[in-house]
């Protein structure tokens, strides 16, 4: 076994049932304070806080973030595109292309065809199409979107 594939195996091993609540309700309530989170979990503020440090310490807890309605600050468009690139293209190169564009929001290099698949946001129709006229240039070959009406989001 790899020394990378052991370490994932021990991080898994050193979940247990406590750690996984923790994870969930951290996943809830990302400000949630210890002394609340030990009272959920039945634990001392102490043995709360350690297990926090060394869920983040194995990189189970990759850091914390605050969620964003981005319709309410302008973003009402939500699409996701289908990229296709020259065969010559490396997934290097087509991660630098989107990080260029301000209005990606995330971007998967993926097997198959296309090649990539970004999400994007937008004011409005127009502005997406003209990210999608940037997303083009270069080495893409070809697009498709399609625009995003509804979402369902699991958390974790």
């Amino acid at each position: 076994m790899s020394r990378a594939a052991a370490s994932i195996v021990s991080a898994m091993e050193a979940i247990d049932s406590i750690d996984q609540s923790l994870l969930r309700l951290l996943q809830a309530d990302g400000r949630a304070t210890y002394s609340e989170l030990a009272g959920q979990v039945g634990l001392s503020v102490a043995a709360t806080k350690r297990r926090i440090d060394r869920l983040c310490a194995n990189g189970i807890i990759t850091g914390f973030t605050a969620v964003v309605d981005q319709a309410k600050l302008g973003w009402t468009v939500e699409a996701f595109t289908e990229v296709r690139y020259v065969g010559t293209t490396t997934p290097d190169d087509m991660l630098r292309a989107m990080s260029e564009i301000p209005e990606v929001d995330a971007a998967y290099t993926i097997a198959g065809d296309p090649d990539m698949l970004v999400k994007l946001r937008a004011r409005d129709n127009s502005h997406l199409q003209d990210v999608i006229k940037r997303l083009r240039k270069g080495r893409a070959t070809g697009t498709k979107s399609m625009i995003v009406l509804g979402t369902y989001r699991r958390e974790g």
